[in-house]
């Protein structure tokens, strides 16, 4: 598996940002890791080795992205503060990283996967996938979004601005209006995926999921929404075996 780190300079963050890739070729995906994680996390998780059939074989290339969240979500200090930090990541990601993203992916001559984008993740990885498609699926073309969680309300409560709404799913979807343009994109999306178990440490994310299907599917809008047993917790365990489930529906036999 050919594996390649960067270290490149943010001018929305005003700072250098690492990120890895792994492969040479295939379907870009951006993993974002849990809650206050690295970009490191998901190759010391296995995750990476587990999708080494796909890597190796040409068919998946994936990009892990940094987490800025100790400065935005998991910050006790004054809301707006926080949240400039994640709208600011959030243009990275979509300005910065993706065309980069981009750039890199045709480097060894495969095809434009302009528009082909997956984005995916576990815990709070898995929410901000989710929330980046909901909010930019002209860039993104799916996700693989285990045990995510789509509202602002467990880290800013009850408080509510232009920019905590831009990055609360449950708030800003349950408004979107069913004849803007994205209703084209998000039917025509490849795999929009959220899973959740019922076990121990879910049943936050787990309630967080069904009111987001909810909200969606009211709207038209129909992701696979696939709730394990009783038995699969918040943990790696379960999310390693969910990756290769979904990595195998999305991109077929390796």
């Amino acid at each position: 598996m050919q594996i390649r780190y960067y270290k490149e300079y943010s001018r929305y963050l005003d700072r250098f940002m690492e990120f890895k890739v792994y492969g040479h070729a295939g379907r870009p995906i951006i993993i974002f890791p849990c809650q206050s994680g690295r970009f490191f996390d998901w190759e010391d998780r296995n995750m990476c080795n587990l999708a080494a059939p796909w890597i190796d074989s040409g068919k998946l290339q994936i990009f892990t992205a940094d987490s800025i969240d100790p400065e935005s979500w998991d910050n006790h200090g004054p809301e707006r503060p926080r949240i400039e930090m994640q709208e600011r990541w959030y243009n990275y990601i979509c300005e910065e990283l993706t065309p980069r993203l981009l750039e890199i992916n045709r480097e060894q001559g495969g095809e434009d996967h302009t528009g082909k984008i997956l984005v995916g993740g576990a815990s709070m990885g898995g929410g901000h996938a989710v929330n980046f498609f909901l909010r930019r699926p002209d860039l993104f073309n799916g996700t693989i979004a285990l045990s995510g969680l789509y509202s602002s309300r467990m880290f800013f409560g009850d408080y509510m601005d232009d920019l905590v709404y831009r990055n609360s799913p449950c708030d800003y979807m349950r408004n979107f209006p069913t004849d803007h343009p994205y209703m084209e994109l998000f039917n025509k999306a490849d795999k929009f995926i959220m899973c959740c178990g019922q076990g121990a440490w879910e049943g936050d994310l787990l309630a967080s999921t069904l009111e987001l299907q909810g909200i969606l599917e009211s709207k038209g809008i129909h992701p696979i929404v696939d709730i394990w047993g009783f038995d699969v917790a918040h943990d790696w365990v379960w999310w390693e075996k969910q990756w290769t489930y979904f990595l195998q529906m999305t991109l077929g036999n390796p």
